[in-house]
Order: C-alpha cells, then structure tokens, then sequence
C-alpha cells in the first residue's frame, strides 16, 4: 500500500504529538521451495487422506502465488510495518483462485485442531476454548452438509470460468481496495502489544476491543491447522492478502443463499464500528455498548430483492404485557456473526434503553427478548412509536414484514439501520443524474472509530490548521479536533434541519441578546456520545483530551444567569427533538474581561475572537440589510396610501451559524448569531482624497454595533448605540424568519400555525414593531390582520422583579433612530387604549399606568407593557415571581387578561452541570441508578432516595466531593496563591454583584466569624469549623458601589489571608472574570452555597440549581425558585433565614426605628473605622446599609443570618447527617432540570411537537 509517510520522510516526532510509526517500503522475500509434504504408502492412503493431500497441494499453489510474504508477526507495532513490505505492483498484477475455490470444511479433520502444545507457544490475541471452538466447527460443518451438492455446481462452474475470464479484475480491484481499507482501518493499529481491554464474551472467549474479527480468528486457527506440517502459523497480515477471497468465501460457502444482501451484515469490517464480538456474545455487554461506536449510514437510495429463505421464518413481535416498566421486543432469526451487535445498536441510535435481555436457540435460529424502556424510563406505549421501532429492527435483521429485503447500498461505517433516502428532486435527467453522483460521493456519515477520528485530525492539522503533522502544539490540536468534532455536528445539522424542511413542523424562534455557552468542545462529544473515542484516539496521538480541553476560552455572548439560562434552554431543546432555532449577537468584545488590580476592578475587552471560533460556520451568503434614521414618506399604491421609510443609514447583518447538539438524539439545532457589517465598507474616493478618517468611519460605525454587549447607557451616545444593538438584531432575526417561513407557504394566515415567536426578556421586544413593518409596509397585509397575527405568534418571558427594573426607551431617541418604529408603536398604543376604556372605563389613573407610552417631563417608550400587550402568553419565572408579577409589577395587566399569564421555573440543564462539569458524581449516579436514562429524564434521579443511607454509597459520594474539592483548591492556588484545606468546608456565593444580591450581608457575616476568632483561646479555636469562603462575580461598569464591595472583599480578604493567628480556619478568596468554565470547577466542588437575595427580589434564580444538583447544600433566603426547591428537598435539607416577602414592605416601612443586631453594627463599625484601609473609600458603602438607609434589609436579616451560619457548621461537623442532606438535594433536582421548563413551554405556550430526525 502506498504510505503517504514515505513522501514526507516516513516517521517523526510531532511536538506534543507523540511517537507516531508509518509504514515503510520493504522488498518482499520469495516464498520458500523446499517445503513438502510427509511421504505416504500408496497402500495405505485412504479416501479422506487423497482429499487431505489434494487440498494441501492445491494451497501450497495457492499461497505461492501470492504476492505477500507469509511470515509471523509477533507484535502490532511489527504488523503495521510489514503491511506496506508487500509490493503494489504485484499485488495488482497477478491473479489466481479465490480460497473458496480451495478450502472446504467438509474436508477438514477433527484430529488436525489445534491443541495445547501448540497453543503455549503462540501469542494469544483471546483465551482458546476448544469446546466453544468445536461448536462453531459444528456449525460451519452443518452448513457445508445443508448446501452439499450445490458447490459443484454448473453456476459455480460458470463463476470460475468468469474468474479467468473477466472477474479476476474485479477481484484485483477489490484486493487492492481491501487491504488498503483494512490498512486504514485495522483496529489493531496501535503501539501497545498488551493492551487488549479484553472482555468477556459469554463462552469462555476472551476478544478485546483490539482483536480480530471472528472471520480472521477462523482463518488464523483452522487454515494453520491444515497447513500445520509446512506453513507458519496464519497471523493476522496473512489476512490482509486473502480478506476479498474469505469475502467469496462466506458467501458462497457458508452462506449461499445470502449473497444478495450486503457483505458486511456478515463479516465484520476492521473499522472497529461494531465490537467483534464472538457469535454468541455476553448480554451483559449491552450496557457498555455506545452508538458513537457505532457509524450509522446516511439515508441512501435503497434495493429491494425478494426475501430468501434465510429469512423467510424472522420475525419481529412487541409484548407490552410484562407487569413492569419495559416493553419487550421478540426477535426470531438465524444466527450470523455481528447481528446482536446491529439489533443492539437499533435500540441505541432510537434513543431507547434495554434493561436486560435473554437468548434461546432453536436449531440455527435465536430467538431473543430484549427488555426495553424509552429515554424516560418507561413503557413504549405509542402505536406508531412501536411501529417505527419494529420496521426498524425488522429491516436490520433482515425482513420488514412485507416480503422484501432492504439492502443497501455499501456506505461508509457498518451495517445498520437502513433508512429510505427521500426522493430526488423530479426534473431532467442531467439534474437527477447530478444529484445521484452528489450523493454516492457522500453517502456515509463520519466513522467513529479511534483510528478514523485520529485521521481525521491530523488532516484538520496540515489542512485547516496549517501546521505540520510532525510539529503541532496542545494549542493547535484542540483546533484540529475541534473542527474534527464540528464535521459531525455538520453532518447532524445538515439532516435535522433537511427533515425539518421536509416535514414542515411548527417552529420556534427563540429570540435572547444572550447566550452563555461556555466552552464547546466536551459538551458537543458527550453528547455526540464520542468522548470515549476521541480519549483514545487522542491519547495514541501523544495528547489528553482534557488538556485540549482547557485550550478553549469560553464564548463573550452573554452575561449572568439570564445567558446562562437561555444556553441551557438551546441544550433541551435540542435533546428534546423540538424544532427550534435560537437567534442572537455575535459579540466581538462580549461584556468585559475583569481583572483585579490592588482589589479594584478594571474591565478589557474579552479578545475571546482573537484566534477564531472553531464552533462557527460563517454564512457570508445570509445577510440582511438593517436600516436606520431617515424619514417616513408617503406614497401612492393602487389607489391607497402606504408609508414607505426612507433611510438615512444602512449596515449588512452577516449570520454566523453554531451547531448545538442534543443528546441521545441525531436532532441538532441551530444558534444564528449576527454580526453588523458595513454596507459600503470602504470610501475608496475619501481615500485618495486624503480624508483617510473618512473612508473607514462607516465600516467603524457600524462593526460597533455588535461590538460589546451592553454597552454603557449612562449617556445619549450610549443609550443610542444600545437601541441599535436591539433594533438591529431583531431586524436581521426577523427577516431571516420571514424568509424562511415564505419559501414553504404562500399565505400569512398559516404563519401563527407555523411560527412561534419567544421574546427572552424586554431586549427583544422591538420585533413586535418589526414584524407589523414587515407585514403592512412590505407583505400589504391589513393593520387589523397584521396585529391579529403578530399577537398569535408572540410569546413574552419577564425576569424582572421590580418596576423599577422594567426596561424604558426615551421617545425622541427612539423617533430619531427609527422613525417608522415609533408611528407604529403609537398607532398599537392608540387602538389599544381605545379597547381599553371601552373594558374599565375613564380610570386614567391605570389607563396611564397601563400605557406603552409613559407621559412625563420625559416621554419613554415602557418595553414591557409593550409586550404584554402585543404578546398571547406571558411567563413568571417561579410561582413566587408569577404572584408578585400579579400582586404589584402587572397588577393592572392581570385583572384585564388573567388568561395571559402564566409560570413555568426556570431550569437548568443536567448534562452541563453533572455529566460534563462533574464526571466523577456522575458515574457514580449511574452506578447506583443502575442506568444513564437519569441524563435524559432527571425525574429519575430520585431513585438515589433508596440508597440514601448506604454506608458503602455514603463512602464513594464523599471521596467524589474530595477529589472535587482537590480541583478547586488546585486552581485557586494557582489563581491566588493561598493554599486552603481540604478538609475546609467551602462556602460559596458567585454571581452578578448586586445590591440585592447582598454580597456585603456575606462579606460582613466573614468579618464577624474573623472577629470572633480574634476572640476566642486556641482551646476553642479547636472547635471551630474551618471555612474557605469563596466570592466570584462581575459589577458592570458603571455601578460604583458594586464596585467598592469587590474592592472590600479583598480588603477583607487581604487581612484575613495574612493573619498567622487563624492559619486554615478560615480563608477568603475572590474569583477574578468568572464564567461558566470556571463555575465547572467550583460549583462541583463546593459544600455549601449562599444565595442571599432580599426576598421578594430574585425571580427564579438558576445558580441555586447548578448546586442543587451537585449535592451541595444551600444557605438562601426565601426567594425565587428556593420555595419551590424546599418543596422538593424538605425544609430540613438546607439552611433557611431572613425575612419572608410579605413581611419585607412592613419593615422596610419601619425606616429608622428598625432594630438591628449588635453584631451588625460592630463589624460595619469595623469598616468605618478603616480596620481593613481604606476609610474614606468605604464611606459611601456603609451609608446604604445605614438604619433608615437599608433599602435590602441587610441589618434586619442579620442575626438570622448568622443562625443559619452555625447551623450549617454544626450539620458539616456530623458527616453523616450532611452526605445524607447532601444526596437528598442531588435526588431532588431533577424537577430543576431545563427539560422539564422546554416540555412545559412546548405544551403550554409554543404550541409545538417534539419531531426526532431519522437515521
């Protein structure tokens, strides 16, 4: 085989690459001639003898006319050598019988079969089992027996004389084929001689991942039995010459009748896509099997052949009358190698589960019993679900019920389900011609296999990356591989979004200015299902997967929970099957990369771009022009006036696409993300002018758009930009959801069946603007037609709390920017205040409150009302949040349309925050749970409730919190320098700094515990719990006393770090630029949480959750989503304390009268005094927890909140007691999950179906 190796030197070292060995060209020796049989006595040389001595002389012709040098080969590093030692040009050149022209079993004697001096002295690739052995002998001799008489055939005849004729090109053509194939994907390929990970199949066999396929470990023992007085033993490169004969072999020999269906239903490839396990494998083995081991064919055209008789008695029957959880699937069939592996893999790539499974043999048929569940965990009950499920296994093991065998044709990867490609589309023949050649080109996925993946890496190196395959860094490998990754995401996203344009679904457009999807890389091969896979691949390469890993920045797009949640919600979605599309900005900046100087913050910009972005797929066809300023005319059309605007600034919305993966599931979903390009990007006449400013300014104005998230409000300059930033990507957004929805339906009155609209909060809520531009000024439609659609396709989630929060446009700014927008905006205003007096009246009181329009010295543009208004659904975020929304911020709105509202909790997504960011904890809940359905249904996860007091569980889920804790003390050491115990408990607040947030309460309750330390003789500093508290979080840039509780922190932090008196009882440590990479180091690693929010102020709260499902138990007020989750874990399993919300507004009122602790007022004593520096500074922070100042009640809520503190100390004190609180918080998150928040939506609001993409 030709070696691309020897063109560019043959082997070499790759800078962190590892030792990689490439085939060389070695002359190859001549067959030895000396070689003879025994001599016999014409007398007593009996029949079988004559046959006997007859094969042999026909195989000592046969193997002299081979090209390749028989030899054993006593390691694998030596069989990738002497591959290429054979030569090409004779390989290609000579031509001679196929093996089954030779060989038969029928003539193989019993006493010939290898024993056990010959087999200690040969090395073992798997345990020989003579009795096992004999059972296939039999089975091979029963086969031979069935067909006796038909070998010798005329059609045989006719087969040999094609042989000489006209076949032995053919046959040169797929020799050649093969062995480069088996080159290429020889699962042996590796440099460990004695890695095998054998496993145990069942019947005293031992075959590893890494062993031959059960055709190769027939050739290797029983051809070396026969020849065994002249040959060498048959090693596995001897297979490599004979592989297409053993082909003709299989067929015509053992299986005559079945040479109609596909080769490789019968014999395994070595691609390794399918484990080569032994005829009669281990059930047990079921568990470990993957579809990411397995490379499923793309839907291709499909031949139909009558059935043979092979086939004639398969069956597929469903029995839903087991009494438990599992349908049971009963498959008859006639035994052949590799079947159980492609029925298994059925199940597996249909997203179902098989608890357990049994075997019974009747004759050369199996009939076997799989016990299945769907990804819940129960019953498949759904007729046209059951249906699919049978067609499926039906066609896999060879017959569909209707008299037909589905064959394919040969794609690349491995038997499997076979899938009806869609129709071609009608027209010329040239054109279905073309489009037949474009798909047998690519008519197979991406295999999966260690030795593909590793290809094509190194390929993504030298071709995407540039860099040699001898000399790449950690740096451009995770590039390479990330691409590589990306290439099977591709293929996904291709047929989802092809089977979605088929079958016309209604549709989500989930509309959020942020997305916080951290890093990609783990995330996107867990659940492609592939992690294990690239491991290996990676690990022969020289390289670790989680160091490649680390090389990923995480993604600028979004900041806080609001991102966070709307990442997780995209991951459902896709894991769910519903057909979604997710729409943002792409940032160049994203908001800010903190760093901390001498405790103060300073933001730079995040250059998370500056190396690329490996996830994106530029659309540089998919633009869209976005107008700004100008004026609103008038024009004349068929007799009617229409207003057509006129602008005085155009940019380009350029789409960038980021494939998002589901999990357990081929569906792969879409986040758009738009970049603002300028239209004329370059004033080539200011240029030669001289005005070189000039000729650049427009492309600088309007890359600014997308340039940052958020940009400071706090001048007109600013507050323009951020209008901009709105405006433009709801524009892009909605052009491009038009255009999609116009290319499948010519009628708008189909689009509210079509088309669901979700605003994420108020950034978005300017499409309800757009879309009636759209639909009056350029579709014609009808301003009472338009309004009726645009309300139907709306759907409005609110995360704000407070009024005060809710977000306003000044009118004259908004007039300015988007003239149209505004005369839009006060026609929705007019009708609706029209409707409503006729509902409540002449109150003009709730008629001004409840205007779009908010009258004042300042007219302001109120978003919220806004999308009340124009919106069919709207969404709290928690129970709590939906009854405030109801009692006080919309109030008016709720008593007009109660209909509307509505509440789904916010989740987060489980495979985030368990599977990727804690792998320990995760296995150990599948270990436990006896299965992973818990990753796809978290309902499950209450199972842990029945191991809950197991020492041994108890045991394994504290030394998975240590090695936790060992990760988070590593990098904080390496980000500090402060060196913390393990044995600490660590105590954890990370988010938005906030006000209400009241990260002051905790760093004050710190000073107290420092104080009271101070206090106490080393007797009783004994007693005391060691605490590493750690604060993590970003203040925006123009929120001053954010800032200063930053710089406090680390005042107080400072202090206490330095302070020999305490050592390791305490320790305080700030987290500079946390994002969610790094909150997969610490959320994991934490023992208690604090969420410490003024009830009444949090709307849900997702950070809660992410530690909820980590086992970690919560200090939190009663807020939020933290009601709902007592319900779930009961009161007893976390620390509660502070006011309730009802009771917030009657102290809030007690103003100056209001008691506070004495401990409260010596530690801020503390700070005023200038105890920790900077007096003066801290001054202005202290005011606004003053009595009578305290707008969030820290004084109020402070003894409380120092009761909970030593609660949670005494509790961490009894390990029991906490590992116990610890597992009932893990066992009840699962109704946190996002999952449930998609379903809820789906069902509720959307309106949509879930619709999974076939094979």
């Amino acid at each position: 085989m030709a070696s691309r190796g020897r063109g560019r030197g043959g082997r070499g070292w790759g800078r962190g690459g590892g030792f990689t060995t490439f085939a060389s060209q070695v002359p190859f020796d001549l067959f030895p001639e000396d070689v003879t049989l025994p001599e016999f006595k014409i007398g007593e040389i009996d029949v079988n003898t004559k046959k006997l001595l007859n094969w042999s002389n026909k195989l000592q012709n046969y193997w002299k006319a081979s090209p390749y040098l028989l030899e054993e080969t006593t390691s694998k590093k030596r069989q990738t050598t002497h591959i290429d030692r054979f030569s090409d040009k004779k390989k290609n050149d000579f031509t001679r019988d196929s093996l089954s022209q030779v060989l038969m079993f029928n003539d193989f004697p019993q006493e010939l079969v290898q024993g056990k001096s010959k087999r200690g002295s040969r090395r073992k690739k798997f345990r020989w089992n003579p009795e096992s052995e004999m059972k296939k002998m039999d089975f091979f001799e029963q086969q031979e027996k069935t067909n006796q008489g038909k070998v010798e055939t005329e059609e045989t005849e006719k087969k040999e004389g094609e042989d000489e004729d006209g076949d032995g090109n053919a046959e040169e053509e797929d020799e050649e084929d093969m062995s480069d194939d088996d080159y290429n994907q020889n699962i042996d390929f590796d440099d460990d001689d004695d890695d095998y990970n054998d496993v145990d199949d069942g019947d005293g066999i031992l075959y590893g991942e890494s062993s031959a396929p059960p055709v190769t470990a027939i050739a290797s023992v029983m051809i070396p039995a026969i020849l065994f007085s002249f040959f060498f033993s048959l090693t596995f490169s001897i297979f490599h010459c004979t592989l297409n004969s053993c082909h003709h072999f299989t067929h015509s020999k053992l299986f005559p009748k079945m040479q109609t269906l596909s080769f490789p239903l019968f014999t395994h490839s070595l691609s390794s896509l399918i484990n080569p396990l032994s005829p009669f494998p281990s059930l047990t083995h079921f568990s470990s099997l993957s579809v990411s081991h397995v490379t499923a064919r793309r839907s291709i055209p499909l031949q139909a052949s009558t059935r043979d008789s092979a086939f004639s008695s398969s069956t597929v029957a469903v029995d839903n009358s087991d009494a438990g959880d599992s349908t049971v699937f009963v498959i008859r069939a006639r035994n052949r190698i590799g079947l159980l592996q492609v029925i298994t893999r059925v199940f597996k790539v249909l997203g179902l589960t098989v608890d357990r499974a049994t075997v019974e043999f009747e004759g050369d048929f199996f009939v076997k019993k799989f016990f299945v569940t769907d990804s819940h965990g129960n019953k498949i009950e759904d007729s046209d679900s059951l249906e699919r499920i049978k067609r499926a296994l039906a066609e896999a093991v060879g017959g569909d019920g209707d008299g037909t065998v589905l064959v394919a044709r040969p794609a690349a990867g491995n038997p499997g389900v076979v899938v009806r490609r869609p129709g071609l589309v009608e027209g010329d023949g040239e054109r279905r011609a073309k489009a037949e050649r474009m798909f047998s080109l690519m008519d197979g996925f991406l295999k999966n296999d260690p030795f593909s993946l590793q290809k094509d890496i190194l390929n993504h190196v030298e071709y995407t990356v540039a860099r040699s395959r001898f000399n790449f860094d950690d740096f451009e490998a995770y590039q390479a591989l990330s691409h590589s990754v990306r290439d099977r995401l591709i293929e996904r996203w291709h047929d989802t979004h092809s089977y979605f344009k088929r079958t016309k679904p209604k549709r989500l457009y989930f509309l959020s200015l942020e997305f916080l999807m951290g890093r990609s890389l783990s995330n996107s091969v867990i659940n492609l299902g592939i992690q294990d896979q690239y491991a290996e691949a990676l690990s022969q390469l020289g390289f670790e997967f989680e160091v490649l890993a680390e090389q990923e920045g995480d993604a600028a797009l979004g900041n806080g929970g609001l991102a966070r949640l709307s990442a997780c919600q995209m991951d459902s979605l896709a894991t769910l099957d519903y057909p979604a599309w997710g729409y943002g900005l792409r940032y160049e900046y994203g908001l800010f990369r903190q760093v901390i100087v001498d405790g103060f913050q300073h933001e730079q910009p995040d250059y998370w771009l500056n190396f690329g972005n490996p996830w994106e797929i530029e659309r540089i066809h998919v633009t869209y022009e976005v107008k700004f300023y100008g004026t609103v005319e008038e024009a004349d059309m068929n007799g009617e006036k229409h207003r057509v605007w006129v602008p005085g600034e155009t940019v380009e919305a350029v789409a960038y696409d980021n494939p998002i993966p589901g999990y357990g599931t081929r569906n792969t979903l879409n986040l758009r993300l738009w970049a603002a390009k300028p239209s004329n990007q370059f004033d080539l006449e200011a240029y030669n002018t001289g005005d070189y400013i000039n000729s650049v300014v427009n492309r600088q104005r309007a890359e600014t758009i997308s340039n940052v998230l958020y940009p400071d409000d706090r001048n007109h300059q600013g507050k323009e930009l951020r209008l901009k930033q709105q405006y433009f990507f709801v524009s892009a957004s909605l052009q491009d959801i038009i255009r999609r929805f116009k290319e499948a339906h010519n009628n708008f009155d189909e689009l509210p069946d079509k088309v669901a609209l979700h605003l994420n909060d108020t950034h978005p809520s300017l499409s309800i603007a757009e879309i009636m531009r759209i639909l009056v000024d350029e579709e014609h439609l009808g301003w009472n037609k338009a309004w009726d659609i645009a309300c139907k396709v709306f759907s409005f989630t609110t995360h704000t709390v407070v009024a005060e929060g809710l977000e306003k446009i000044p009118v004259d700014l908004l007039g300015s920017l988007l003239p149209r927008h505004l005369q839009i905006l006060y026609e929705i205003n007019f009708n609706f205040m029209e409707d409503l007096k006729k509902k409540i009246g002449l109150d003009y009181n709730r008629l001004s409150r409840m205007s779009i329009v908010e009258e004042g010295a300042v007219k302001n543009i109120r978003m919220a009302n806004l999308s009340i208004v124009g919106s069919h659904i709207v969404n709290g975020v928690s129970k709590l949040h939906l009854d405030t929304l109801k009692r006080t911020t919309f109030k008016d709105f709720y008593e007009l349309w109660p209909e509307k509202f509505q509440f789904k909790t916010n989740g987060v997504t489980q495979r985030r925050w368990i599977v990727v960011s804690n792998p320990n904890l995760c296995a150990l809940i599948s270990k436990w749970l006896g299965t992973e359905a818990w990753i796809r249904n978290a309902d499950l996860l209450t199972g842990l409730k029945d191991h809950v007091d197991n020492t041994n569980f108890h045991q394994e889920w504290k030394m998975v919190k240590k090695v936790n804790k060992m990760r988070l003390a590593e990098y904080i050491e390496a980000m500090s320098g402060v060196k913390v115990s393990l044995d600490a408990m660590f105590d954890v607040q990370v988010k938005r700094i906030h006000e209400y947030k009241r990260q002051l309460l905790n760093i004050l309750g710190i000073i107290h515990r420092y104080d009271c330390l101070k206090n106490m003789d080393k007797n009783d500093r004994r007693k005391v719990v060691p605490r590493v508290c750690i604060i993590g979080g970003k203040a925006a840039p123009g929120y001053e006393i954010a800032k200063k509780i930053i710089k406090l922190c680390h005042s107080v932090a400072e202090k206490i770090n330095n302070d020999t008196d305490i050592g390791d009882l305490l320790k305080l440590v700030f987290i500079p630029d946390y994002n969610v990479s790094v909150a997969e180091l610490v959320i994991p690693g934490a023992d208690l949480s604090q969420h410490l929010s003024t009830a009444g102020h949090e709307a849900s709260g997702t950070g809660s959750m992410k530690f909820l499902m980590n086992g970690c138990l919560l200090l939190a007020t009663a807020d939020g989503s933290t009601i709902e989750i007592i319900e779930e874990i009961g009161s007893d399993n976390l620390f509660l304390f502070g006011a309730k919300v009802q009771e917030v507004a009657e102290l809030r009122e007690k103003g100056s009268t209001l008691k506070v602790p004495l401990q409260f007022a010596r530690v801020l004593r503390m700070v005023r005094d200038g105890y920790f520096g900077y007096k003066e500074y801290f001054k202005s922070l202290c005011d606004t927890v003053e009595i009578g100042k305290d707008f969030y009640l820290l004084g109020s809520d402070f003894g409380s909140y120092l009761e909970a503190q030593a609660a949670a100390d005494k509790a961490f004190v009894e390990q029991e007691k906490w590992i116990k609180m610890s597992i009932l918080s893990v066992s009840g998150s699962g109704r946190f999950s996002s999952d449930r928040t998609i379903q809820e939506y789906a069902e509720r609001t959307w309106k949509i179906d879930p619709i999974r993409c076939p094979l």
